[in-house]
């Protein structure tokens, strides 16, 4: 079959009509989407550049929820020790009590007391965990040896001179030695009943121990705490960070490739009226050939 003969007007309009049915086409897209790059196709440049900031700031989003994690693990930490607290200032009163009581029974009851909160000291260090991790663990042979350290990350970097991250150890076996030794409960120190239930200054003598052991081990809490209260708020100063970096990441990708939904639906009007002319131009160019069948009519 042979080719159909079309005219240089016709030609010139149906190329102009094919060329706004496509822009339409790639509006209508980018309405659709959101994006004015929808692919490396559109713009190489801009859709590598946006795919790498996000890239980033996914990476960076699972640091951020590490640094949560740690956050989390160290106030669990904390509020183990302000725990503690609250129970070594109730064995302090208690043994307060037991100088100022005369009977002897009065003071082996009060020492039974000192040694059930004592063993509360145990129990409050091997539960104050998050997620599995433990600043705190009992160091004593009753329970696993030592505490864990925890490991933070503040950047995707895998590097060691670029990689920055914080480690935190643990209450060390000495430091929790310290807050064991300072509450003086083992049998046949100065917390057994029948030390505290003595007459006479030997009784005086142990209670004054087992007070000057608890203020010890109050100031080990509370520098502890102080410790781990420094790192918690050093991590809340990461987390914002990380999440301002994340956000200014997404933030420069999305320049990038979203499109301006205001200029495309103009654009698209723009485009749909330039069809319509395109078509009527069309006509206009047909009607010579129009006029020719005439003459046969």
């Amino acid at each position: 079959m042979s080719d159909i003969s079309l005219s240089t007007a016709t030609r010139t309009n149906l190329l102009s009509l094919q060329r706004t049915t496509g822009l339409i086409g790639r509006t209508q897209e980018r309405l659709a989407t959101g994006l004015k790059v929808n692919s490396a196709i559109d713009d190489a440049l801009s859709f590598f550049k946006a795919r790498n900031l996000n890239s980033r700031a996914s990476d960076l989003q699972n640091i951020k929820d590490g640094i949560t994690d740690g956050v989390n693990i160290i106030r669990a930490g904390i509020q183990g020790l302000e725990a503690m607290e609250q129970i070594l200032k109730q064995m302090k009163a208690l043994a307060q009590s037991a100088i100022s009581s005369p009977e002897s029974a009065t003071r082996g009851k009060l020492a039974s007391q000192f040694n059930e909160l004592r063993s509360q000291v145990d129990n409050l260090a091997e539960d104050s965990s998050f997620n599995g991790v433990n600043l705190l663990k009992n160091a004593t042979a009753a329970f696993a040896p030592g505490a864990d350290t925890l490991t933070v990350r503040f950047n995707e970097r895998t590097d060691a001179l670029s990689l920055n991250q914080l480690i935190i150890s643990g209450v060390s076996t000495s430091d929790f030695n310290t807050i064991l030794a300072g509450s003086a409960v083992t049998t046949g120190t100065a917390g057994d009943a029948t030390v505290w239930g003595q007459t006479g200054t030997a009784a005086v003598s142990a209670i004054n121990t087992a007070i000057r052991g608890i203020e010890s081990a109050l100031v080990t809490v509370r520098q502890v705490a102080q410790e781990l209260g420094t790192n918690s708020a050093l991590l809340e100063i990461r987390r914002s960070f990380t999440e301002d970096i994340i956000n200014t990441l997404k933030g420069g990708a999305s320049e990038l490739v979203n499109a301006d939904l205001n200029e495309e639906s103009a654009n698209l009007l723009s485009l749909q009226t330039r069809q319509q002319l395109g078509t009527i131009s069309l006509s206009i160019a047909q009607q010579s050939e129009q006029a020719i069948l005439r003459l046969f009519g």
